[in-house]
């Protein structure tokens, strides 16, 4: 809250409470990662881009032509998407590593048209920095966990489960590091 200086004897100071608003006049173009799965129906294929600090929902329509279903802004630069199902799921969650130290999966629901925060776990630091992991994101091919990775050393996995009720629960990470090494992509693979 401002006070206004310089009144006169016997006048009270106005005051006026401070908002902040953040508004970007032109929204990045530039896709920076790109994903595929079932985010709103079974069978019902998608394509999420990300764009700087923008998600996007995109599906093909009749004619095989993209339309946006869903521009949603993030506070945030996005760092990495990934889409995770849990095993027996109809539906992809969208697993988001940001510039915010967190780690965010994501649900699409249709009938608000809007995506809904499942689950945020803090791993470190705020700002895309080289030793806190974000940058990179990958999955277990069979829906039981996704490790999180810094560009040096740090690397986290948390197993992801569900719980009585059918809603999605997250680990405590369990660390991976490997010191002395530099990271240029992750990928999960089944070796069994």
């Amino acid at each position: 809250c401002w006070q206004l200086f310089g009144q006169p004897e016997g006048q009270k100071a106005a005051t006026m409470a401070m908002h902040m608003y953040s508004l970007t006049l032109q929204k990045s173009t530039a896709i920076t990662k790109a994903i595929y799965g079932n985010f709103s129906a079974p069978k019902q294929q998608e394509i999420i881009v990300a764009r700087g600090k923008v998600l996007e929902l995109l599906r093909p329509d009749n004619t095989g032509k993209m339309q946006s279903v869903l521009s949603w802004e993030t506070f945030g630069i996005i760092r990495d998407i990934i889409p995770f199902r849990l095993v027996a799921g109809k539906r992809d969650y969208i697993i988001v590593g940001s510039d915010s130290g967190r780690i965010n999966v994501l649900q699409y629901d249709p009938t608000k048209n809007r995506f809904l925060k499942v689950h945020e776990e803090t791993f470190g630091k705020s700002g895309c920095r080289r030793i806190v992991p974000g940058q990179f994101l990958c999955c277990d091919p069979n829906g039981r966990a996704i490790m999180i990775g810094a560009v040096e050393k740090q690397k986290l996995v948390y197993v992801l489960n569900r719980d009585q009720s059918n809603n999605l629960t997250i680990s405590s990470p369990l660390e991976a590091h490997k010191g002395h090494t530099i990271c240029h992509a992750m990928v999960g693979v089944d070796n069994g």
